[in-house]
């Protein structure tokens, strides 16, 4: 069977069942008789107590502009963690443009991987493939916000320090922060500000902080206010010790990363190396580097080197990778 038409059978197939399944979920949603029970009661509260003001204090995500994709994208496993990671790399993306994106790449991949003339498993693996390159870069625009934001800490628990050693208070202090110091770190702070004029506690605004900034120096920094809080102490002295903690532990990780580049530089000459002989055999003697491509041995042979390769890159990963 031709693999083209396969693969449209097995699309046909999925559009079919999502359709049924999204039919199946509205009729559900709406002669669910615990669901009618329970607008009923809201309709007859509403009805016999006074109506509040629509405007709320309490900002929400939405996943989509779209109101009516609002319900369909909150049944989706694993789309709150797409939400809480476009918070973190500070990005102004909903859930569904992301979503949307994936799978315009998957859908390039797929082509490529037809006009390559790929099997079925490089159709699917190309799909999949091109679907993750935007949560991968995703994930390292949160990484380097992430990074930006631990070196700003350090200087802006100094700066509190200072401004409490003044005579201000701590809520002032964060505002002082918010206002003095660059994105990421001055967003985060403003945010946290923002909700404690707004009438949340500061053990909850510190709570949601600590939350939307995946950090452990920012952990650090939380537990110390909130049990300072609880038993009392000196919350100056003690910022000026997270913020000395913090920067030692950055200049042990410097030395930590300064140690083991030897082995991340051979990582990458034993991943780079055979392709980069390989393609200059391929230039002086095609018909030498032919026989990987064209003999089913030669293929199985490239398949298990390139199995050995992946294996010994994740072991050194391992090695060199060493958590703080």
């Amino acid at each position: 069977m031709d693999t083209t038409f396969l693969l449209f059978i097995l699309l046909v197939f999925a559009a079919v069942l999502l359709l049924v399944w999204g039919v199946y979920t509205a009729w559900q949603a709406n002669n669910n008789p615990e669901a009618e029970r329970i607008a009923r009661r809201l309709r007859s509260v509403i009805g016999r107590e006074t109506r509040e003001l629509d405007v709320t204090i309490v900002k929400e995500r939405r996943l989509s502009d779209n109101p009516e994709l609002e319900p369909l994208l909150q049944r989706l496993p694993g789309v709150y963690r797409l939400d809480r990671m476009l918070l973190q790399a500070g990005s102004a993306q909903k859930v569904a443009s992301l979503l949307a994106v994936c799978a315009a790449c998957a859908f390039g991949g797929l082509v490529a991987a037809l006009l390559l003339r790929l099997p079925l498993p490089g159709l699917v693996a190309g799909a999949l493939v091109g679907g993750w390159l935007p949560v991968l870069r995703l994930t390292r625009a949160r990484d380097a916000r992430m990074v930006r934001f631990e070196r700003q800490l350090p200087e802006a628990l100094d700066m509190m320090s200072r401004a409490m050693r003044a005579g201000h208070a701590f809520p002032t202090a964060l505002k002082l922060v918010a206002d003095e110091v660059a994105a990421p770190l001055g967003e985060e702070f403003k945010t946290a500000f923002d909700e404690v004029n707004f009438g949340v506690s500061m053990g909850d605004a510190l709570n949601n902080l600590a939350q939307r900034v995946p950090s452990m120096d920012l952990q650090y920094f939380v537990v110390a206010v909130l049990i300072q809080r609880e038993s009392g102490g000196n919350l100056t002295e003690l910022l000026t010790s997270i913020s000395s903690i913090i920067r030692d532990r950055h200049k042990l990780a410097g030395q930590v990363r300064v140690l083991s580049a030897e082995g991340r530089i051979s990582a990458w000459v034993l991943c780079l190396l055979p392709f980069g002989a390989g393609g200059m055999m391929a230039l002086a003697n095609p018909e030498t580097m032919s026989v990987l491509v064209n003999d089913p041995i030669g293929r199985q042979l490239s398949g298990a080197a390139l199995g050995m390769m992946g294996f010994g890159l994740l072991a050194i990963r391992k090695i060199v990778r060493i958590r703080m």
